[in-house]
This record gives structure tokens, C-alpha cells and sequence, in this order.
């Protein structure tokens, strides 16, 4: 299963720019995706693997080697292993250029986000666009609302956890990512940081998963500083594992919060993470509430186009929205997310909404129909939601 979706987008961009970075976190389907891209290229694809010894080989002389595959998309993975590549890149995307070839020449592959936005910044300027493939989301997954939702939300969207063959299979596949992650795919990004330690950094944020950051508490519960807390939070959003959903400001007169909330990114991870294996065991945990509202996030920000800045909005007097969706400085959503299928609005969402004139008030619940209640607010499944996002220019 992969998102045709995003197949189509980097191929069309393919067509326009020199090269396309797809980053996303390991284990989310990257190489399976970027391999249906190239059966696209009428021309023919290579694929490198530069975890491979082999693939890696290839490139001892890189100018003679990339050239000799001129024509074809050159897809290159896990490109933070041949750092010393990006410079070549360059010359061979400027060589090709001047024989021609305008674009979709390169596809590259990546799972630190900002170590490849820096290598790129200082190379490829002007030569390439970037693509981030998520694990799984429901509008990729779920054609309706039904029970499909709650198993891809206890389960989370890395596809060997969601098409696991139960509950208990997907349990275990997840507690072996997180294990390898921190045992053999962080080292490889020239972290040297202790398993253990990042380990018990992890399950804090899963613990204070939907909260406002509170750095210096992270920083005495692992007995560390301020300092370096701040340095594993940047690396845990590096990764693409942890999203930092800052607040909304703006000159409203009133006083608002000004700590980011966390996310963990990825529903399943947080659920292995705090040590729970079946739906029963999420609903029947206080993180329940604040899961769903991060597994709905993820899916509405991912739904929206290019552009799009995501925030929420809180105000000391108790005013709040979970999702504030800003398409322009003068286009506002407002999301609020509810894991119930009756859910009470409280006064503060839609005085929030008039703070920061909301063009549009939606309350995400878990019911199957959308209507309308007052103050302009419409209730609405998920799904629904993502595709009213979508449809949004």
C-alpha cells in the first residue's frame, strides 16, 4: 500500500525542479514510493541504497558514475551516509542542465530533516524541492468512518505496525523499531547519546504528549540541563518522530501562551511507548484524549495545501483552539478536536474564534454525520474534515 497521492505530486514536481528530497522517518515507506516514482520515468530509474557497501561502492567516483546514468532518475537513499555527495549533485545537476536535462533528474531520500534541509541549503539552492512522506495517514487508509479509524489510531501509520496480522504482531514491531532506532539508527547520525537516556527522554514526551513544553521539568526528571534537554527535543523533531505545534500570536490585546504543545507524531509510537497494546487499553488511560487530538493534527496538517501554517491558540483567560489552520494572514480555521460523539463546546473555543476571526469553526467528534450548531460551528467526522481541509486553495 502506498499514497498514490503523493506518488502523483513527486512526479509532477519532478518535472519542473532538478531534484526532490522526500523526507520522512525510517520505516514510512520512502524507498517503496520513490521505487513506483521511477517505473513512472519513461527514460528508466537507478536506485542506490548508500547504506549498501555495494551502492556505495558505485560512487568511489561519483562524477563518472552519475554521469554515465544521464536520462535516467538517479534515486539516492539514506543520503546522510555520503554527506561528501551533495557537492557533486551540484555540478552533475549543472552538467545536466547545460546537455538539456531541466529536471527530474535526482530523487533523494532522507530521515533527518534538518541535517538534509542544511547540506541541501549550502549545495542545491535553487535546484531542488522538498516532499514529506508521514506514516499512514486516514485519508490515505480509511475510504469511511468505521472501525478501520480506531485500529489505524491504536496502531499508528508506519505500515508493517498498521497492516500487522493483530493487535499483539503490531505491538511487537513497534517495540523493535523503537529499539533500533535508538540503538542503531540514531548513532548512525553521529549522535552520541545513550540508548537508555533517550529512551527515558521518549517516554517523557509520551507522558507529556498534547502539553505545553516545559523544558526545564524535562531537564530535572532526566537530571540533566536546560541545555541539553533543548538539544534531544531538537533531535526527536529532526527525526520527524516529535512535532513542536507552536501558538498563535498576534496583536489581540490579550495576553496568550507562548510555549509550544508536543506531539509525538506517529499515534502507535506513544501507545508502545506508555505500554499499551489493544484499544481498551488506550481508552482506558487519561492519554486517551490527547492522543486522538494528535492523531487527527498530524492528519489535518498533512491534509492541507503547501502553504499552510499550523498553530493552536490558548489565552491566560482560557480561551482555546486545538488546530488554528492559517491559509493567509487573513484566513483562519479553527479546529477543535473531540474524541466523543457527543461533545460539549465550551464558551472559550468560540471566544477564541472571534479573537483571531476564524473564517471557518469546525469541531472534529467521532460521530458519522456533520451538522451545524451555533456561532457558526460545524461538527464533523474526521474524514469529512480532511476533505473540507483538502478542497481548501
Amino acid at each position: 500500500m502506498i499514497s498514490r497521492h503523493l506518488q502523483a505530486i513527486i512526479f509532477e514536481r519532478l518535472k519542473h525542479v532538478p531534484a526532490v528530497a522526500m523526507i520522512g522517518p525510517r520505516q514510512s515507506g520512502k524507498t517503496t514510493l520513490a521505487l513506483e516514482v521511477g517505473k513512472l520515468k519513461k527514460a528508466g530509474s537507478i536506485y542506490l541504497d548508500l547504506e549498501s557497501p555495494s551502492d556505495r561502492r558505485k560512487l568511489n567516483d561519483p562524477l563518472a558514475y552519475l554521469g554515465s546514468q544521464r536520462g535516467k532518475l538517479v534515486i539516492l537513499d539514506e543520503i546522510h551516509r555520503m554527506p561528501e555527495i551533495f557537492s557533486v549533485l551540484r555540478g552533475e545537476i549543472d552538467a545536466r542542465r547545460r546537455a538539456g536535462e531541466k529536471a527530474g533528474q535526482f530523487l533523494i531520500l532522507g530521515s533527518a530533516a534538518i541535517e538534509l534541509l542544511r547540506q541541501t541549503s549550502e549545495s542545491l539552492a535553487g535546484r531542488i524541492e522538498f516532499v514529506e512522506l508521514t506514516p499512514f495517514l486516514p485519508q490515505e487508509v480509511i475510504p469511511s468512518v468505521d472501525a478501520s479509524l480506531d485500529s489505524l489510531w491504536l496502531r499508528g501509520g508506519f505500515p508493517a505496525s498498521f497492516l500487522a496480522a493483530d493487535d499483539a504482531e503490531s505491538r511487537r514491531w513497534r517495540d523493535t523499531f523503537i529499539r533500533s532506532y535508538l540503538e542503531r539508527d540514531i548513532p548512525q547520525f553521529g549522535i552520541r547519546v545513550p540508548a537508555e537516556t533517550l529512551e527515558r527522554f521518549w517516554t517523557m514526551l509520551a507522558h507529556s504528549h498534547g502539553n505545553l513544553l516545559n523544558a526545564q521539568r524535562l531537564a530535572q526528571s532526566l537530571g540533566t540541563s536546560w541545555h541539553t534537554a533543548g538539544h534531544y527535543l531538537d533531535l526527536m523533531s529532526d527525526l520527524l518522530l516529535m512535532r513542536r505545534l507552536q501558538p498563535w500570536s498576534a496583536n489581540t490585546g490579550k495576553r496568550l501562551v507562548k510555549s509550544p504543545k508536543i506531539y509525538l507524531r506517529d499515534s502507535g509510537l506513544l501507545h508502545a511507548l506508555l505500554n499499551l497494546t489493544t484499544l481498551d487499553d488506550v481508552l482506558g488511560h487519561p492519554v486517551a484524549g490527547a492522543s486522538w487530538e494528535g492523531f487527527a493534527i498530524e492528519a489535518l496538517i498533512a491534509a492541507a495545501r503547501a502553504g499552510t501554517k499550523a498553530y493552536f491558540y490558548r489565552s491566560s483567560n482560557g480561551n482555546e483552539i486545538d488546530l488554528v489552520l492559517e491559509y493567509s494572514p487573513t484566513r483562519r480555521w479553527a479546529i477543535e478536536i473531540k474524541k466523543s460523539r457527543s461533545p460539549s463546546i465550551e464558551r472559550g473555543f468560540y471566544s477564541a474564534c472571534d479573537d483571531i476571526k476564524a473564517k471557518r469553526r469546525i469541531v472534529v467528534y467521532s460521530g458519522s454525520e456533520s451538522y451545524k450548531e451555533a456561532n457558526g460551528v460545524t461538527l464533523m467526522p474526521l474524514v469529512t474534515a480532511l476533505n473540507e481541509v483538502a478542497a481548501e486553495d
